[in-house]
Protein backbone atom coordinates (compact mmCIF):
# COMPACT_ATOMS: atom_id res chain seq x y z
CA UNK A 1 0.00 0.00 0.00
CA UNK A 2 2.73 2.44 0.98
CA UNK A 3 4.82 1.55 -2.08
CA UNK A 4 1.82 2.14 -4.34
CA UNK A 5 1.21 5.52 -2.74
CA UNK A 6 4.91 6.41 -2.95
CA UNK A 7 5.03 5.49 -6.65
CA UNK A 8 2.01 7.68 -7.36
CA UNK A 9 3.53 10.52 -5.33
CA UNK A 10 6.71 10.37 -7.42
CA UNK A 11 4.62 10.48 -10.61
CA UNK A 12 2.90 13.67 -9.44
CA UNK A 13 5.64 15.47 -7.47
CA UNK A 14 8.73 14.81 -9.62
CA UNK A 15 8.65 17.34 -12.51
CA UNK A 16 10.20 14.93 -15.02
CA UNK A 17 7.59 12.25 -14.28
CA UNK A 18 4.77 14.80 -14.12
CA UNK A 19 5.46 15.98 -17.66
CA UNK A 20 4.47 12.49 -18.81
CA UNK A 21 1.89 11.43 -16.23
CA UNK A 22 -0.17 14.61 -16.48
CA UNK A 23 -1.35 13.44 -19.91
CA UNK A 24 -3.31 10.74 -18.09
CA UNK A 25 -4.83 13.42 -15.85
CA UNK A 26 -5.85 15.40 -18.94
CA UNK A 27 -7.44 12.29 -20.39
CA UNK A 28 -9.58 11.80 -17.26
CA UNK A 29 -10.22 15.56 -17.05
CA UNK A 30 -11.63 15.78 -20.58
CA UNK A 31 -13.48 12.48 -20.22
CA UNK A 32 -15.18 13.87 -17.11
CA UNK A 33 -16.27 16.94 -19.06
CA UNK A 34 -17.76 14.68 -21.71
CA UNK A 35 -19.58 12.29 -19.36
CA UNK A 36 -21.13 15.08 -17.31
CA UNK A 37 -22.12 16.99 -20.44
CA UNK A 38 -24.06 13.94 -21.64
CA UNK A 39 -25.64 13.42 -18.20
CA UNK A 40 -26.80 17.04 -18.28
CA UNK A 41 -28.51 16.54 -21.63
CA UNK A 42 -25.90 18.27 -23.75
CA UNK A 43 -24.70 16.90 -27.09
CA UNK A 44 -21.05 15.92 -27.18
CA UNK A 45 -19.25 17.15 -30.31
CA UNK A 46 -15.81 15.69 -29.61
CA UNK A 47 -12.73 15.56 -27.40
CA UNK A 48 -9.19 16.65 -28.25
CA UNK A 49 -5.97 15.94 -26.33
CA UNK A 50 -2.84 17.94 -27.15
CA UNK A 51 0.87 17.26 -26.78
CA UNK A 52 1.29 20.14 -24.29
CA UNK A 53 -1.07 18.19 -21.95
CA UNK A 54 -3.97 20.56 -22.61
CA UNK A 55 -7.31 19.34 -23.91
CA UNK A 56 -10.66 20.48 -25.23
CA UNK A 57 -14.11 18.97 -24.92
CA UNK A 58 -16.83 20.52 -27.07
CA UNK A 59 -20.49 20.05 -26.22
CA UNK A 60 -23.58 21.73 -27.59
CA UNK A 61 -26.52 23.03 -25.62
CA UNK A 62 -27.45 26.03 -23.49
CA UNK A 63 -24.43 28.35 -22.98
CA UNK A 64 -25.41 28.97 -19.37
CA UNK A 65 -27.27 27.24 -16.58
CA UNK A 66 -26.68 24.36 -14.20
CA UNK A 67 -25.72 21.92 -16.96
CA UNK A 68 -22.96 24.18 -18.24
CA UNK A 69 -21.69 24.83 -14.71
CA UNK A 70 -21.60 21.11 -13.94
CA UNK A 71 -19.82 20.38 -17.22
CA UNK A 72 -17.09 22.96 -16.58
CA UNK A 73 -16.69 21.93 -12.93
CA UNK A 74 -16.36 18.23 -13.76
CA UNK A 75 -12.95 18.59 -15.39
CA UNK A 76 -10.83 19.27 -12.33
CA UNK A 77 -13.12 17.35 -9.99
CA UNK A 78 -13.24 14.31 -12.27
CA UNK A 79 -9.87 12.66 -11.49
CA UNK A 80 -10.51 13.06 -7.76
CA UNK A 81 -13.99 11.56 -7.96
CA UNK A 82 -12.79 8.68 -10.15
CA UNK A 83 -9.93 8.03 -7.73
CA UNK A 84 -12.31 8.06 -4.77
CA UNK A 85 -14.64 5.65 -6.54
CA UNK A 86 -11.71 3.37 -7.34
CA UNK A 87 -10.64 3.45 -3.69
CA UNK A 88 -14.12 2.32 -2.67
CA UNK A 89 -14.07 -0.52 -5.22
CA UNK A 90 -10.64 -1.61 -4.00
CA UNK A 91 -12.09 -1.73 -0.51
CA UNK A 92 -14.51 -4.41 -1.73
CA UNK A 93 -11.58 -6.52 -2.93
CA UNK A 94 -12.23 -6.16 -6.67
CA UNK A 95 -9.00 -4.65 -7.98
CA UNK A 96 -9.55 -6.01 -11.50
CA UNK A 97 -12.88 -4.14 -11.65
CA UNK A 98 -11.00 -0.85 -11.35
CA UNK A 99 -8.84 -1.68 -14.37
CA UNK A 100 -11.76 -2.97 -16.42
CA UNK A 101 -13.85 0.07 -15.54
CA UNK A 102 -11.15 2.41 -16.81
CA UNK A 103 -10.83 0.30 -19.97
CA UNK A 104 -14.54 0.66 -20.67
CA UNK A 105 -14.29 4.45 -20.34
CA UNK A 106 -11.26 4.50 -22.64
CA UNK A 107 -13.23 2.53 -25.20
CA UNK A 108 -15.98 5.17 -25.05
CA UNK A 109 -13.44 7.98 -25.36
CA UNK A 110 -11.95 6.32 -28.41
CA UNK A 111 -15.22 7.08 -30.19
CA UNK A 112 -15.16 10.73 -29.10
CA UNK A 113 -11.55 11.66 -29.90
CA UNK A 114 -11.16 14.09 -32.81
CA UNK A 115 -7.37 14.43 -33.23
CA UNK A 116 -4.45 12.08 -33.85
CA UNK A 117 -2.50 12.88 -30.69
CA UNK A 118 -5.57 12.25 -28.56
CA UNK A 119 -6.11 8.98 -30.38
CA UNK A 120 -2.54 7.95 -29.60
CA UNK A 121 -2.91 8.78 -25.89
CA UNK A 122 -6.16 6.82 -25.55
CA UNK A 123 -4.82 3.82 -27.49
CA UNK A 124 -1.54 3.74 -25.54
CA UNK A 125 -3.38 3.95 -22.22
CA UNK A 126 -5.80 1.25 -23.31
CA UNK A 127 -3.02 -1.08 -24.43
CA UNK A 128 -1.18 -0.74 -21.11
CA UNK A 129 -4.31 -1.37 -19.07
CA UNK A 130 -5.42 -4.17 -21.38
CA UNK A 131 -2.06 -5.89 -20.97
CA UNK A 132 -2.34 -5.51 -17.19
CA UNK A 133 -5.76 -7.14 -17.06
CA UNK A 134 -4.78 -9.94 -19.44
CA UNK A 135 -1.29 -10.97 -18.35
CA UNK A 136 -0.75 -9.84 -14.77
CA UNK A 137 -1.51 -12.10 -11.83
CA UNK A 138 -4.34 -11.05 -9.45
CA UNK A 139 -1.75 -9.77 -6.98
CA UNK A 140 0.01 -7.69 -9.63
CA UNK A 141 -3.35 -6.37 -10.86
CA UNK A 142 -4.08 -5.23 -7.33
CA UNK A 143 -0.79 -3.34 -7.21
CA UNK A 144 -1.51 -1.69 -10.58
CA UNK A 145 -5.02 -0.70 -9.48
CA UNK A 146 -3.70 0.77 -6.23
CA UNK A 147 -1.03 2.80 -8.04
CA UNK A 148 -3.61 4.14 -10.50
CA UNK A 149 -6.02 5.01 -7.68
CA UNK A 150 -3.39 6.80 -5.61
CA UNK A 151 -2.18 8.61 -8.71
CA UNK A 152 -5.61 9.99 -9.60
CA UNK A 153 -6.28 11.17 -6.04
CA UNK A 154 -2.86 12.83 -5.71
CA UNK A 155 -2.78 14.26 -9.22
CA UNK A 156 -6.16 16.00 -8.88
CA UNK A 157 -5.05 18.70 -6.39
CA UNK A 158 -1.68 18.89 -8.18
CA UNK A 159 -3.51 19.82 -11.39
CA UNK A 160 -5.57 22.46 -9.57
CA UNK A 161 -2.37 23.97 -8.17
CA UNK A 162 -0.98 24.12 -11.70
CA UNK A 163 -4.17 25.85 -12.84
CA UNK A 164 -3.80 28.59 -10.23
CA UNK A 165 -0.12 29.07 -11.04
CA UNK A 166 -1.07 29.65 -14.68
CA UNK A 167 -3.79 32.10 -13.62
CA UNK A 168 -1.35 34.07 -11.47
CA UNK A 169 1.01 34.28 -14.46
CA UNK A 170 -1.82 35.66 -16.57
CA UNK A 171 -2.19 32.60 -18.78
CA UNK A 172 -5.41 31.16 -17.38
CA UNK A 173 -8.01 33.26 -19.14
CA UNK A 174 -9.54 30.27 -20.94
CA UNK A 175 -9.39 27.94 -17.92
CA UNK A 176 -12.42 26.15 -16.53
CA UNK A 177 -12.37 28.41 -13.45
CA UNK A 178 -12.45 31.58 -15.54
CA UNK A 179 -15.13 30.23 -17.85
CA UNK A 180 -17.20 29.40 -14.79
CA UNK A 181 -16.66 32.96 -13.58
CA UNK A 182 -18.09 34.27 -16.85
CA UNK A 183 -21.34 32.34 -16.54
CA UNK A 184 -21.87 32.70 -12.77
CA UNK A 185 -21.61 35.42 -10.13
CA UNK A 186 -18.53 33.86 -8.48
CA UNK A 187 -15.00 34.98 -9.43
CA UNK A 188 -12.49 32.53 -10.84
CA UNK A 189 -10.52 32.30 -7.59
CA UNK A 190 -13.61 31.02 -5.76
CA UNK A 191 -13.97 28.25 -8.31
CA UNK A 192 -10.31 27.33 -7.91
CA UNK A 193 -10.88 27.10 -4.15
CA UNK A 194 -13.92 24.90 -4.82
CA UNK A 195 -11.73 22.63 -6.95
CA UNK A 196 -9.25 22.41 -4.08
CA UNK A 197 -11.98 21.54 -1.56
CA UNK A 198 -13.31 18.71 -3.73
CA UNK A 199 -9.93 17.26 -4.73
CA UNK A 200 -8.33 17.44 -1.29
CA UNK A 201 -11.50 16.11 0.32
CA UNK A 202 -11.57 13.17 -2.10
CA UNK A 203 -7.88 12.50 -1.40
CA UNK A 204 -8.45 12.48 2.36
CA UNK A 205 -11.51 10.22 2.15
CA UNK A 206 -9.97 7.89 -0.42
CA UNK A 207 -6.75 7.59 1.56
CA UNK A 208 -8.71 6.71 4.69
CA UNK A 209 -10.55 3.97 2.79
CA UNK A 210 -7.35 2.46 1.45
CA UNK A 211 -5.36 2.73 4.67
CA UNK A 212 -8.19 1.41 6.84
CA UNK A 213 -8.41 -1.65 4.63
CA UNK A 214 -4.66 -2.22 4.72
CA UNK A 215 -4.65 -1.95 8.53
Amino acid sequence: MLLAGASALVATAWPVAWRVSRHLVTLVHEGSHGVVALLCGRRLAGIRLHSDSSGLTVSKGRPRGAGMVATFFAGYAGPAVVGLGAAWVLGTGHAAAVLWGVLVVLGWMLLQIRNLYGLWVVLASGLVLGAATWWLSPGAQSVAAHVLTWFLMLAAPRAVWGLQVERVRGRGGASDADQLARITVLPGLMWVLAFFVVTIGALALGASLLLDRSA
